[in-house]
């Protein structure tokens, strides 16, 4: 979801409007560059928004725009038979709302956990350990017959190399160099229509080694 389907990162949205953003954002930084464990950034990002009340937090992610081509691709990929699946390593107050504009079929994402309507800085959800988005990737393809080995993949950071490892392609969005070794192919411009012809030309059976 972030810096993918939308032209954002949940986080820092919220994490500005706490008051915390730098902290926050270089925290994000390391930890999609691989250079600090993924759990652990989550954590400790997490911790730093406790006291953000809910509805504060609800008008910071309705501000979050789709990135430019989402609909598109989506679009496109399900006419053409493919099931879509969001796996967000984000918050369900955001990918929800996301999921449903674009009608993905499935969205898993993790969950803040608010009291009295404010956040108390803890999360919790099926996404919080490192490489769980393969996890995610296996239940969603075994439920649907498929092998993880089947899937086309988009990813931009280091908690999406365990997903790149597994399926059949993997396309990495504007990556973090970290992630650039394991994509298939490699999209630099801030367009998700640029995915669609690498679709059609794995749907025509073509071998891709490419970088764009």
């Amino acid at each position: 979801m972030d810096s993918t389907l939308i032209d954002a990162e949940t986080i820092d949205e919220l994490a500005s409007v706490a008051g915390v953003m730098e902290e926050v954002s270089e925290i994000t930084k390391k930890a999609m560059e691989g250079k600090i464990d993924y759990a652990d950034a989550l954590v400790e990002r997490v911790k730093l928004l406790e006291g953000l009340n809910l509805n504060d937090a609800k008008k910071a992610i309705k501000q979050m725009q789709l990135m430019k081509g989402a609909q598109d691709l989506i679009r496109h990929v399900k006419s053409a038979g493919y099931i879509t699946a969001m796996i967000s390593g984000g918050f369900m107050i955001a990918a929800e709302d996301i999921g449903e504009r674009l009608g993905i079929d499935y969205v898993f994402a993790n969950e803040l956990i608010v009291k009295n309507g404010t956040l108390t800085g803890s999360v919790e959800g099926p996404l919080t350990a490192k490489d769980s988005k393969e996890k995610i990737l296996e239940i969603i393809a075994y439920e649907n017959n498929l092998a993880p080995e089947d899937c086309v993949v988009v990813g931009d950071g280091a908690n999406d190399i365990c997903i790149f490892k597994r399926a059949k392609y993997a396309i990495a969005f504007n990556p973090k160099p970290i992630l650039r070794p394991y994509a298939d192919v490699v999209i630099t411009k801030k367009d998700l229509r640029g995915i669609i012809p690498i679709i059609k030309a794995i749907d025509e059976g073509m071998e891709l080694r490419i970088v764009h």
